[in-house]
């Protein structure tokens, strides 16, 4: 059996072909890991059986939930699946058979599925690299206040926003910028 999943926030549409293409099953399932495995156990696939879902979001934990199974999960890359984004009619359950049927043909294009642990760092350096995104925003924004007021503050002409620095920027009393 071949199953393609197209993974929505709240819900899967899953479809389930045979060898021979056929759709055995095609059903919206409420995305909740509960809810997936009682799907995939009341359908009985078997270990031979292939899956595979978009790559988005969502798709780590519902990997592990199937790979814990022992079933055989793939991820595609939706950038390379054009079959699904060129295709003129578009529903969720014909983009589920159409994955399923990519796979079914081997044409899917799978993207890497890294351990949980290299999971997790890389999502904590994304994290960093948006705390240092958004602070430097706040840092500019700041200056923009003060060149629209006409203020300037003298700093050592190295760095700004050290501690004396902060304390001339609470001395100016803007709610923007002291708040």
């Amino acid at each position: 059996m071949f199953v393609g999943m197209d993974v929505h926030k709240n819900y899967l549409q899953i479809a389930v072909l045979d060898e021979h293409g056929k759709v055995v099953n095609n059903s919206r399932v409420d995305n909740s890991l509960s809810k997936i495995a009682k799907f995939f156990d009341r359908l009985d696939i078997s270990k031979s059986s292939k899956i595979v879902m978009e790559s988005s979001g969502m798709w780590y934990n519902i990997y592990e939930c199937l790979s814990k199974r022992h079933l055989d999960v793939r991820l595609s890359n939706p950038a390379k699946t054009r079959a699904i984004a060129s295709a003129k009619i578009k529903t969720d359950k014909l983009d589920a058979v159409k994955l399923a049927d990519l796979l079914r043909g081997g044409y899917i294009a799978e993207c890497y599925i890294p351990s949980r642990r290299k999971m997790e760092l890389r999502e904590l350096v994304r994290h960093r690299a948006a705390l240092v995104r958004m602070r430097i925003k706040l840092k500019n924004k700041i200056h923009s206040i003060m060149l629209m007021k006409g203020t300037s503050i003298s700093y050592d002409g190295t760095h700004t926003f050290t501690k004396s620095y902060i304390e001339k920027l609470k001395e100016l009393d803007d709610y923007r910028i002291h708040g």
